[in-house]
C-alpha cells in the first residue's frame, strides 16, 4: 500500500498456451508423460506433509484444544483409572475392548494406536487387581507370540501388518525407551499359571451366584480361559512339536467353545461411549501415543467394533484349526492344493503365517539335521532342512510321473545321471518353496510375486529338458519327458493362477475379457489337460515295465490319480470357451462398451496382460497370432456364437454332474454353468435381440467365472 493507504493496481500477463500445448504433445506416444525436472513432480506431491492438517500432520491432533492425554500415573492419581475393586462388567469391558484393539492391529494398524492405547498395559505390575494384572501380562506374551509367528513366516506387507513396537517391550527382549514395567520378564509357564489361577478363582465366584443371567463372573472366567488356551495353541504352532497335534486341536476346540460364551455375553461389559474414539469408557486413551508416531502420514485408526472383533476371533480360531490339517499332508501336490485353497478364503495374516510355519518350519525332531544345510528360500527365516525338502520333491515327481531315473536300480548303474537328477532337484527347492510362500501373501500381492516366480520356473524348464535327455541317453532308451512334464504341470498352474487373479482383483475391463478367456480356453487349460494325460501315460508305462520285469501275469486295473483334476480342467476349459464365444457375440452386437479410438490400443493392452508369460513354455501367443486365429469369428453370426457358448456350458455341466462327491467349488461351478447355459440359450433364440443394454458379469457365486446377467 502507498502513503495514502490505497492498494496498487495488480497487472496479470496471462498467455494462452492451448495451441502450443496441443502442438507439442503430438510428439508423445500413447501412455507417455512429459516431466520437467525443475517442477514440483508427482513424487514431491505425494511426499509432502501439509502442516497443521490433521490428516497429514500426526502431531497436530495433540494440539487442537483437546485436554492433554493422561498417562497411567496421572489417570490413577486423579481418579479416572480404577486399578482395584473393579466390577465384573468393568473387567469384561476392558478385555473386550482390548480384543477389539488386537484385531485392529492384526488388520494393519500400529500397536501405538491400537493395543497400547490401553493404559493398563503401560504398567501391569502396578495393578492390585490380580485378574486384570494376569490378563495384561498375558496380552504382552500373546502379542509377542503373534509377532514372532508373523515375522518368522514373512508373508506380510505393510498393508497387512506393522511389526514396530514403538519402544514397548514384548516378551522378555529389552529395548530402549521402555514405557512399560521392566518386571514383565515372565516365562511362558508362569504366564499360563497366572491365568489358570485366576480362572479357578473366577469359577469359584461364579458358582457362588445362583442367578446365571446376571452372573458376570462366569463371563469373565470364559474370557480368561480363552486367553490362556489361545496363547497355548499359538505357542504350539510357533514352536511345533510332532507330538503336539492333538493338544493344539483340543485347545483350539476349547477356544471355539469359549468364544460362543464370549459372544453371547458381550453385552455384560461396559460399552464404548457414542461418538468417542476410545473403545471403552475407562482405561483407554486414544491420543496417549500420538507423539511416538513417525513423521509420516498417520494412518487413520478406527478400532474395530466389538461384535465384529469377537466374530473375527471366532473365525480366526476356525482358520487355525483348519490350518493344522496341513501337518497330515505328506504329498507335495496335496500340500500345494491345500495352500492355494486356504489362500482363496482370504485368510487373515495370522492364520496365513501359521500355515507357513506348520509346513515350512522344522519341527524339533528335525532341528538336529538343520546343521547339514538350511533351506535358503529368501523371505522365510526358519524352514525345512534342504535335504528334507528335496525328499518331498522327489516323492512328488515319483507320484506324478514315476520316472525310472528315481528308482534305485536305474540310478545305481549310472552315477553321472543320478548326480544330474540330484542337482536338478536341489535347484527346484527354492522355486517350489517360494511358490508355497507366495500362497501366504494377500491376494493382491500374490499376482506380482507369481509374475516374478515365472522367471525362475523358465530356467527350470530348460534344465528339465536337459535332465530328461541325459537320463534317457545314459539308460539307452527313447527320450521320455518325465521331469519336463512335472515342471510343465506346475508352470501351467502358475500361469493360470496369474491370469485368473486379474479377474478376482477386477483388473480387467469387460472389453478385455474375450482375449483372457480365449487364452485360457485355447491354450493353458488345453495344455494342462494334455500334461495330466501325459503324466498318467508315463506313470502307467513305468508300472507296466516293473510288472513285466517281476514276471507278474495279471495286470491289475490301474487307478487314475489325476482323473478328477483332469475332469475339472476340462470343465474349466469348456467354461472359458463359453465365455469367449459369448463375449465375441456381445461385441458384434454392440452390447459391450468399447474404449474411444483415440485412447485405444488393443495390442498394447494385450502385450501388457500376457507379458510375464513370454519366457515360458508353452510359448506366448503374440497379438498378431491372436488376431489371425480369431479373425473368422469376427464375421460369424452372433446367434451361432451363442449356440456355441451354450454347448460349452452344457458340456461343463454334464462333466460336473458325473462327480459323485461334489465339494463347494463343484457346486458353485455347476450353478454358474446352468445359469449361463439358460442365458445364452435365450439370447440364441432372439431374446432382447434389438436391445443395447449391456450384460452384467456377476462374480458373487464364483470369484473367477461370473454369471452372465441380462438387466
Amino acid at each position: 500500500m502507498d502513503s495514502l493507504g490505497t492498494a496498487p493496481e495488480v497487472t496479470y500477463n496471462w498467455v494462452d498456451i492451448t495451441s502450443d500445448f496441443f502442438k507439442h504433445i503430438q510428439d508423445l506416444q500413447l501412455g507417455e508423460l512429459l516431466h520437467d525436472g525443475h517442477l514440483f513432480g508427482l513424487f514431491e506431491a505425494m511426499s509432502a506433509i501439509e502442516m497443521m492438517d490433521p490428516k497429514m500432520d500426526a502431531g497436530i491432533m495433540c494440539n487442537r484444544g483437546n485436554p492433554k492425554p493422561l498417562n497411567f500415573q496421572q489417570a490413577v492419581a486423579c481418579g479416572k483409572l480404577k486399578i482395584d475393586d473393579l466390577e465384573p462388567s468393568e473387567l469384561i469391558g476392558i478385555i473386550d475392548a482390548t480384543m477389539a484393539c488386537i484385531v485392529s492391529w492384526l488388520e494393519g494398524h500400529s500397536l501405538a494406536q491400537t493395543v497400547f492405547t490401553n493404559l493398563y498395559l503401560h504398567q501391569p505390575y502396578s495393578i492390585p487387581n490380580k485378574t486384570l494384572k494376569a490378563y495384561c501380562v498375558a496380552v504382552y506374551k500373546l502379542l509377542d507370540c503373534i509377532r514372532e509367528c508373523i515375522n518368522k513366516a514373512q508373508v506380510f506387507e505393510e498393508e497387512d501388518f506393522l511389526p514396530v513396537c514403538y519402544g514397548y517391550r514384548l516378551g522378555s527382549t529389552p529395548q530402549s525407551g521402555n514405557s512399560n514395567d521392566a518386571s514383565l520378564d515372565v516365562t511362558e509357564q508362569k504366564c499360563i499359571a497366572m491365568l489358570r489361577e485366576q480362572e479357578e478363582e473366577l469359577n469359584k465366584k461364579a458358582k457362588s451366584i445362583e442367578d446365571e443371567a446376571n452372573n458376570g463372573w462366569a463371563a469373565l472366567a470364559a474370557r480368561i480361559r480363552f486367553t490362556r488356551m489361545f496363547y497355548q495353541a499359538l505357542l504350539l504352532i510357533t514352536k511345533r512339536d510332532s507330538q503336539s497335534g492333538a493338544d493344539c486341536v483340543a485347545l483350539l476346540n476349547g477356544c471355539s467353545e469359549m468364544m460362543k460364551v464370549i459372544i453371547k455375553t458381550a453385552g455384560k461389559g461396559t460399552q464404548p461411549v457414542e461418538n468417542s474414539d476410545a473403545p471403552n469408557p475407562m482405561g483407554f486413551e486414544p491420543m496417549i501415543n500420538q507423539r511416538l508416531l513417525p513423521p509420516t502420514f498417520p494412518r487413520y485408526t478406527r478400532i474395530k467394533p466389538r461384535p465384529e472383533a469377537l466374530q473375527y476371533f471366532d473365525e480366526l480360531v476356525t482358520r487355525l484349526r483348519h490350518a493344522w490339517k496341513i501337518t497330515s499332508c505328506t504329498n507335495f501336490h496335496t500340500a500345494l492344493d491345500f495352500f492355494m485353497e486356504f489362500s482363496r478364503q482370504r485368510a487373515c495374516i495370522l492364520s496365513r503365517s501359521a500355515l507357513q510355519l506348520l509346513y515350512l518350519s522344522p519341527s524339533p525332531a528335525s532341528m538336529a539335521s538343520m546343521a547339514q544345510g538350511a533351506l535358503n528360500t529368501g523371505p522365510v527365516g526358519q524352514t525345512r532342512p534342504h535335504h528334507v525338502f528335496i525328499e518331498i520333491l522327489r516323492d512328488s515327481v515319483k507320484c506324478f510321473v514315476n520316472p525310472p531315473a528315481l528308482t534305485a536300480k536305474s540310478t545305481s548303474g549310472a552315477p553321472p545321471a543320478r548326480e544330474f537328477v540330484e542337482n536338478f532337484l536341489a535347484r527346484c527347492v527354492r522355486p517350489f518353496a517360494v511358490l508355497l510362500q507366495v500362497c501366504g501373501h494377500n491376494r493382491a500381492r500374490q499376482r506380482d510375486k507369481l509374475a516374478m516366480l515365472l522367471d525362475e520356473f523358465a530356467t527350470l524348464q530348460e534344465e528339465a529338458e536337459s535332465v530328461d535327455a541325459l537320463v534317457s541317453s545314459a539308460a539307452g532308451t527313447p527320450p521320455r519327458a518325465c521331469f519336463g512334464t512335472w515342471i510343465l504341470y506346475h508352470v501351467l498352474r502358475v500361469m493360470i493362477a496369474y491370469l485368473l487373479s486379474g479377474l478376482e482383483l477386477e483388473l480387467y475391463s469387460v472389453h478385455e475379457y474375450h482375449y483372457i478367456f480365449w487364452y485360457l480356453y485355447e491354450f493353458l487349460y488345453g495344455w494342462l489337460v494334455s500334461a495330466l494325460g501325459r503324466a498318467e501315460g508315463l506313470s502307467g508305462e513305468a508300472g507296466r515295465r516293473c510288472e513285466k520285469k517281476s514276471g507278474a501275469r495279471k495286470l491289475k486295473k490301474r487307478a487314475r490319480p489325476y482323473a478328477r483334476e483332469g475332469l475339472l480342467c476340462q470343465v474349466l476349459q469348456n467354461m472359458c470357451g463359453g465365455y469367449y464365444k459369448a463375449l465375441v457375440a456381445f461385441k458384434l452386437q454392440g452390447k459391450i462398451r468399447q474404449p474411444q479410438s483415440q485412447f485405444d490400443n488393443e495390442a498394447v493392452r494385450y502385450k501388457h496382460r500376457f507379458a510375464p508369460l513370454s519366457v515360458l513354455t508353452p510359448p506366448q501367443v503374440h497379438y498378431h497370432e491372436f488376431c489371425e486365429m480369431t479373425q473368422p469369428l469376427q464375421y460369424e453370426n452372433p446367434v451361432i456364437l451363442y449356440f456355441g457358448g451354450c454347448k460349452h456350458f452344457q458340456q461343463a455341466r454334464n462333466l460336473l454332474e458325473t462327480i459323485t462327491t461334489p465339494d463347494q467349488e463343484v457346486t458353485d461351478l455347476l450353478k454358474v454353468a446352468k445359469t449361463n447355459f439358460i442365458v445364452l440359450k435365450l439370447l440364441a433364440d432372439g431374446h432382447k435381440k434389438d436391445s443395447t443394454t449391456q450384460p452384467e458379469f456377476d462374480f458373487s457365486v464364483h470369484r473367477h467365472f461370473p454369471i452372465i446377467k441380462l438387466v
